[in-house]
């Protein structure tokens, strides 16, 4: 691993509150994945954004702080998506962030979806919110994701132990997509 060139891996909290249970779980995930993999973090996190992003309407309307996020989530070698769920949904901040995302930045990007919500209920936003909002970027989905309950922490940290197994194994199945990553994907296409 130590002779592997860095990815860049974006990682996108969409909780907007500080502490966060959300931005425990991509913590927690970015944690396990830099054990697997020599990365480069950087992290998003929405709440932070959240004054300036809900006054633009256009991207030309963002500072350079916010204009640098975006141009992190577009050049990421990978991304790491987590959002609370409201209302069966993630926000609208949050969909606002990639709505300000050019739609061709992200075409065979690897991305690991993950979401906290209060019951298992909400379980399947991962399937049917945030997958296909990443397949209209034409983004890689990874097929696992992974969904944190109330129960899977104690306060804002990840005690659950079926939370910390599906973390792990989350980063496992992670390593060959992100090792492929988007140049290799890029370099097919122009093959």
């Amino acid at each position: 691993m130590s002779n592997e060139p860095k990815l860049k891996l974006v990682a996108v909290s969409g909780g907007l509150q500080r502490p966060s249970r959300t931005l425990a779980l991509v913590e927690a995930l970015s944690t396990a994945l830099a054990e697997v993999l020599p990365l480069d973090i950087h992290l998003i996190e929405l709440g932070q954004l959240a004054p300036e992003l809900g006054r633009a309407t256009y991207r030309s309307q963002l500072s350079a702080n916010a204009e640098g996020h975006l141009r992190a989530i577009e050049t990421a070698d990978a991304l790491l998506v987590a959002s609370p769920v409201f209302r069966a949904s993630f926000s609208g901040l949050f969909k606002h962030l990639f709505d300000l995302v050019h739609q061709d930045a992200l075409i065979d990007v690897p991305v690991l979806l993950a979401a906290t919500g209060g019951s298992e209920r909400h379980a399947l936003v991962i399937e049917h919110q945030l997958r296909p909002l990443f397949s209209f970027f034409q983004a890689r989905t990874l097929p696992i994701g992974v969904y944190a309950s109330e129960r899977d922490f104690t306060g804002y940290s990840v005690t659950s132990a079926a939370l910390q197994d599906r973390v792990a194994l989350a980063a496992q199945r992670a390593v060959p997509w992100l090792r492929e990553g988007r140049s290799a994907a890029l370099a097919s296409l122009a093959a």
